[in-house]
């Protein structure tokens, strides 16, 4: 993989690396390969396409838990679940894939990859100020109150739940003797979360009902856990490392996808359009953040970008406890699937940091996708649904807000009695 470095600095306190405004690519380039051409053979289309002879491929590793270190001198990596490659091709050996998905009819699509980001916005005061309508109490956060979740009978069991981000701390006292799995796609990482967000993602999905010495943050306190690191310890990540966790992800029976991560790029990349419709046929339903590119009191009312713009991937809003529309919350934008689908509580949440420090609060839309991806496990167990049917009760249960649908989508979650 090509590296590159960033000037992109600390925003908020937290080792979280703002966003940049441009696209970051990698240089390398993510084909998508036809359902009807060569999907199940994309290894032996790109050597007879582009003379591409170094291929890996994630069949070659255990239940597709891909070691993307040892891939790295590779020409291209395979997700052969997925039907998706990333190559690093030479000028010739790039025209000629582009040529391919012209005329061949067995490549779809070719994409620059691009770097995401996690898409908190730190602990600013003047964000949690926003926060007036529901508050924590002593026994529950703000947004499980908004949610319904303290009234649901439902914890999630039977579901699997992965939370693609920068890893989990899995020391954490919280989750002593949960069933959790964890896997790193950051080449030379281990699956620990030396950055923070993800640890909080999972605390808002998964965390325990009782939690020994704080108030209850968590969703689906049943659930399985899996922890897939996507994202550095910087909070950056290329789209290889997420294609490869979306693919164990997928290969391991999860119900439930979880993404709090993003670029700001408005266009829909037709790589996570095709893995998400994908993920439905296989009946695993993909939750993303919106993005937080919005500063609405300036007038800027940002974008969804990948791979919440996906018609496939659901796309997360964030609110604040009043129930009204968080500042940096982006907007929904006219492509084609750059609509927001539901609204989350994303504001000032309480939720796990790894130890010592074991808990803290942060906002985005970031904040706003677990709490989705959690409720959603508990309408899997109560209803069995998967996939797209899945999709269908989260938005046809969720609370009408008085805010626009391209700001909130069907409007606020909601979980099951």
């Amino acid at each position: 993989m090509i590296s590159h470095g960033n000037s992109y600095g600390d925003n908020d306190g937290d080792n979280t690396l703002a966003a940049p405004s441009e696209p970051e690519v990698t240089g390398s380039h993510v084909v998508v390969f036809t359902e009807g051409g060569n999907r199940t053979d994309a290894a032996q289309t790109l050597r007879d396409v582009a003379g591409l002879s170094d291929v890996a491929r994630s069949t070659e590793f255990e239940s597709s838990a891909m070691d993307l270190a040892e891939t790295q001198a590779a020409d291209a990596v395979v997700f052969d679940e997925l039907g998706i490659a990333v190559v690093t091709a030479a000028p010739d050996q790039l025209a000629a894939l582009q040529e391919a998905a012209a005329t061949d009819g067995r490549v779809l699509s070719i994409e620059p990859e691009l770097m995401h980001y996690a898409l908190s916005v730190g602990t600013d005061p003047r964000v949690e100020a926003e926060a007036a309508g529901f508050s924590d109490t002593a026994d529950f956060t703000w947004g499980l109150q908004a949610t319904k979740v303290t009234a649901s009978a439902c914890g999630g069991s039977g579901v699997k739940v992965a939370v693609l981000d920068t890893g989990f701390d899995m020391a954490h006292p919280d989750f002593e003797g949960r069933a959790i799995t964890a896997q790193s796609f950051v080449p030379g990482a281990a699956a620990h979360d030396g950055h923070g967000h993800g640890t909080h993602c999972i605390g808002t999905a998964c965390g325990p009902k009782s939690p020994s010495i704080t108030r209850r943050y968590g969703v689906a306190h049943q659930a399985e856990i899996f922890v897939g690191k996507v994202l550095s310890d910087q909070g950056r990540g290329a789209d290889r490392s997420i294609l490869a966790g979306i693919e164990w992800a997928i290969v391991n029976g999860c119900q439930v996808i979880s993404m709090s991560l993003g670029a700001n790029v408005e266009a829909v990349s037709v790589a996570y359009e095709t893995v998400g419709s994908r993920a439905l046929a296989s009946g695993s339903l993909i939750v993303a953040a919106a993005g937080n590119n919005a500063n609405r009191a300036s007038g800027q009312m940002g974008f969804v970008g990948p791979p919440a713009n996906s018609p496939s991937i659901m796309a997360v809003a964030a609110v604040d406890g009043a129930l009204g529309l968080a500042n940096f919350s982006a907007r929904s934008n006219p492509v084609i699937g750059g609509q927001i689908d539901v609204a989350g509580p994303g504001v000032g949440v309480f939720s796990t940091v790894p130890v010592p420090t074991r808990y803290g609060s942060k906002s985005g839309t970031s904040m706003a996708t677990p709490h989705v991806a959690g409720i959603a496990a508990l309408w899997c167990e109560a209803t069995g649904r998967r996939g797209t049917d899945l999709w269908s009760v989260l938005t046809q249960q969720a609370r009408r807000l008085l805010l626009p649908s391209l700001d909130v989508g069907s409007g606020l979650i909601q979980a099951p009695a």
